[in-house]
This record gives C-alpha cells, structure tokens and sequence, in this order.
C-alpha cells in the first residue's frame, strides 16, 4: 500500500508534465469542466492561441479599452432536458454569463446571445426560452445588445443551444484571483451545494428518484457586491462545471497551497445528499448555477459570512474551510468519519449535460 507522501508526490510528478490530448476524438468527458477539459483546453487551445489575457484562464477576461477597464467572458449552453424545475437553458444562460462576470469583481452590463437551433423545434418553446432569458436579464440589471441565429438540419443538434457573451465594468483599484490565496486565509460558499445538477439529472426521468429539489440558477451580481465591500476579497468563483471540489482545486494550483475543507461544515440539502447518495457522486463535484466560492482573509471570514448572511441568496453561507502550506497544490478534506482524503479533479463528470 502506497504511503500517503507517496501517492502526493505521484499526483505532483503528474501534474508537472505538459499537457497532452491522448484520446483521437472528442469524448464527453473532455466537455465536463475536470481533467479531461482541463487538458483539452490547455494542449489544444491555450497552446494556440497563447497570450497575456488569456493564459490566466479565469472566469473573464481583464481588459482595458480606450482607458476603460472591462471584464468579458463568453460560454455555451447545451442543457438537457431544456426545461428543468426551477429555470431552463433560457435563464441559465443569463445567470451562467453575468455570475462570470460579478465573481471576477465587474459589474455585468451588456450581453450578445447566439442560437443554434434544430429544424422542427416548437417557436412556442423558443419564445418560453426567449422571454426566460429576458426576466433573467432584467433581474440582473443587463442588456441583450446583438445575436445571431443558426438553423441545422432534424437529428443534427439538440432542439436549442445558446452561447451568450458577457461584458462588464471592471473598477481600475479591484485585484482578484485566486492565485492570490495564501496561508490563513478562509473559504467559503455562498449557499448549499449541487441543487442545479441533480436537478436537472432528475429531470431527466431516467432514474427513479423523487426529490423536492428546484435549480439553484440565479444571478450573483448583489451578492457578490455585498462581499467585496466588506474588504479581504481574495477571489471568487462560481461553483459550476466540476462543483466545489474543482474551484478548490483550481485555487490550490494557482496560488501553490493547501485547501483544507472539513466536510461537515459544507451545506448540502438533505435531498441532495440523499440523491447523491443513491447515484454514488459526491456533492463537492456536482454543479451549482447560484453559487459562488470565496477566499478571504482568514481575520475578516466572519464579517464576510455576515455579510452573504444577510442576503436572501447567502442566508445558508458558510465557511467550509482554511488555506494552508502544505502539501501545496492539493484540496484536503476532513471527513465526517475523522479521516482525511484528497479531494482530486475528477477526469469528467458524472452528471454530463447539466449546463
């Protein structure tokens, strides 16, 4: 049996090896926000496009445009079933582009919207989507400015994909980034994990769960201003493809430091959890469209928790862990059971099409 500095020094050899795509085709893992994507985003497209604005490979881009300072991100949304208790791949695409955006720090402005759409889907469905997408414009404080619209052939796409392009005001003074985590610092989530997918996995009717569980999708712009003005803000991130555990992750490598999570102190609704349970996935990798993780200085965490506290979308915030030295680049989770384990990025996902 490997020793416990064995196995970390195999999974430090490993990650210091140039990424490389071994698979000759795509596969659905390669979509799911793990290791898979995080090779496939890293040897094919960082390797050719590489430059300054892209490399740090945040949830937006940090601009300057005629002196004015702006972030800008850009996702797709291929969701299935398009129409899920609590929201539809209208409303998500909204949410999904603006909270990039608000956990980078900007105020979401503008937005431009893409569809491609399958020959046969019902305009009744489309307008349903449509004015989805307007509420949840409206509730973010944003504005649809430009689109486009694509047609394929029957059987040659999904009913409807959306890809939708944020931009927002960055102030000049606001540096975030989780490669600014350090020892003592705090982390925390904004709310209970994993509804979003496990809603949208039952939704799907193929198992036979009943859960009273509703989609988390919502817009964290409010939220997030809350939080920074309180001061301490190291980073944010909204916890979707690859859930908790791969935003923990991502901060360990960037900023080369432990995350340390006691696994009791993470909210996850008894539905959830339940749910989890029964399709054996873990809540920390299972995705959220409505909340966010957050570092902050360790001597301000509880005036940061006030302060989500006291906001209807943060009511069920918590602080889920602590920043630590060693071993660095690697999320350790205390378990409920009193052991401790290495909460690993997965290959790929185990719910796919949630987003």
């Amino acid at each position: 049996m490997r020793t416990e500095d064995e196995v970390l020094d195999r999974i430090e050899r490993a990650r210091r090896r140039r990424p490389r795509v071994r698979e000759t085709r795509i596969t659905a893992a390669h979509g799911a926000g793990g290791k898979a994507t995080q090779t496939l985003v890293e040897a094919v497209f960082v390797d050719a496009f590489r430059n300054a604005l892209l490399e740090p490979l945040g949830d937006s881009a940090d601009l300057v445009l005629g002196g004015t300072r702006m972030a800008m991100t850009t996702d797709s949304f291929v969701v299935s079933p398009l129409f899920f208790p609590g929201g539809d791949i209208g409303d998500l695409a909204v949410n999904g582009t603006v909270n990039d955006l608000a956990v980078a720090g900007a105020v979401p402005a503008y937005l431009s919207c893409g569809f491609v759409l399958e020959e046969g889907f019902e305009v009744a469905d489309l307008r349903r989507i449509v004015a989805s997408m307007r509420a949840a414009a409206d509730a973010a404080g944003v504005s649809l400015v430009t689109g486009d619209t694509k047609v394929v052939g029957k059987g040659s796409g999904d009913g409807c994909y959306i890809n939708t392009t944020g931009v927002g005001l960055l102030p000049p003074d606001r540096a975030l980034g989780i490669h600014t985590a350090r020892p003592g610092d705090a982390v925390l989530v904004s709310g209970p994990v994993g509804e979003h997918g496990v809603t949208v996995m039952l939704a799907r009717g193929e198992l036979d769960i009943e859960a009273d569980l509703v989609s988390d999708t919502a817009p964290l712009g409010e939220l997030c201003a809350r939080l920074l003005a309180t001061g301490g803000v190291r980073a944010m991130r909204d916890a979707t493809r690859g859930g908790v555990a791969t935003v923990l992750n991502e901060v360990a490598r960037a900023a080369d430091v432990a995350v340390v999570v006691d696994e009791d102190a993470v909210p996850v609704r008894d539905e959830v959890r339940g749910a989890c349970e029964l399709l054996g996935i873990d809540p920390l990798y299972v995705a959220c469209e409505g909340r966010f993780v957050a570092v902050v200085d360790g001597a301000r965490a509880e005036e940061a928790l006030a302060a989500l506290r006291g906001h209807p979308q943060g009511s069920d915030a918590a602080v889920i862990g602590r920043v630590g030295g060693d071993p660095a680049g690697t999320v350790l989770l205390n378990t409920a059971f009193g052991g401790t384990r290495i909460a690993d990025l997965l290959v790929g996902d185990p719910l796919p099409r949630i987003c």
